[in-house]
């Protein structure tokens, strides 16, 4: 009659993993019914499987090789890192200077591509993880296009995809469904609001996600892909970029003063202001919790 099914929602759990996917899955096992995995996927196919297995079950789905705080308690964890299976690199036409790249491309990849850019970056991050990395990416605010990122497609929490990039007058993008413009059109609204205002006139952004993306320097357009920089893998997951090798600066300066002397009032409410920011973008983003609050410190 065959093997009987288990009645342990971690062992269904990793059962149905492993019928499902193409890639590799290791079972780190479970004590008191709260277990942890590691899925290293070989198409974009096995991450959407973990998507609804995780959402099932109440697992985390959390990107691998990002600092991360500990596990939460009573929670399970599936910890998926792209591999060399999905680590295309690749100039989008002949002479050009955009380059399709995966998640699993290494930087040390990019660098040997021409991106003289990540010369003193870790060789041995994937691009998921330097996107994800908020110290990797802490641009001041509004200066989030010295990235180079173009476009990024993303899986939300909900399942659905979409293609983020340039958004405004000369932009013929469009959204693909009713979830993602509202989720757009949540942030603009949340972008105009007091907190976000007081949190731009500071020269480093002080809140986790990048919701200056929508408020750009000027002469700059609005990059709705910039919202996945730093966002250590809390709000979706990344399935592929475009970066621009001419518009991409050297690394970030993470120098930054003692933020507990200030004596300008204004700043210390906007300090105040970014924790609140964080809370809203999160929820707008991830409202079903699928993905981890991430653990790195601003």
């Amino acid at each position: 009659m065959g093997r009987r099914p288990s009645r342990d929602p971690w062992d269904n759990f990793c059962q149905r993993m492993r019928r499902s996917i193409v890639g590799t899955f290791f079972d780190y096992g479970a004590e008191q019914g709260v277990g942890s995995a590691r899925l290293v996927p070989a198409e974009p196919a096995d991450v959407h499987h973990a998507r609804t297995l995780c959402a099932e079950y109440g697992v985390l789905l959390t990107l691998g090789g990002v600092p991360q705080g500990s596990q939460p308690l009573g929670q399970s964890v599936l910890w998926v890192e792209p591999g060399r299976e999905m680590a295309a690199c690749r100039r989008l036409k002949e002479g050009g200077s955009q380059w399709f790249v995966q998640p699993g491309c290494l930087l040390g990849d990019l660098e040997e591509a021409g991106f003289r850019q990540f010369a003193d970056w870790p060789s041995y991050l994937t691009v998921a993880a330097w996107l994800a990395d908020r110290t990797l990416c802490d641009w001041d605010g509004g200066q989030t296009h010295m990235s180079g990122l173009d476009h990024a497609a993303v899986m939300l929490a909900d399942g659905s995809t979409m293609t983020l990039g340039p958004f405004g007058t000369d932009s013929n993008q469009a959204l693909p469904n009713l979830s993602a413009q509202q989720l757009v059109s949540s942030l603009f609204e949340l972008s105009a609001r007091t907190e976000a205002q007081a949190c731009r006139r500071l020269g480093p952004w002080p809140a986790r996600y990048r919701l200056d993306a929508l408020l750009p320097a000027e002469g700059h357009t609005i990059n709705l892909s910039h919202l996945v920089l730093g966002q250590g893998g809390a709000l979706c997951w990344v399935e592929w970029v475009v970066l621009n090798e001419r518009r991409m600066a050297p690394r970030p300066d993470t120098g930054r003063p003692d933020f507990s002397t200030h004596h300008d009032s204004s700043e210390d409410e906007a300090w105040f202001f970014a924790a609140d920011l964080d809370a809203r973008v999160k929820t707008l983003f991830d409202p079903s919790d699928l993905f981890p609050y991430t653990g790195q410190d601003i």
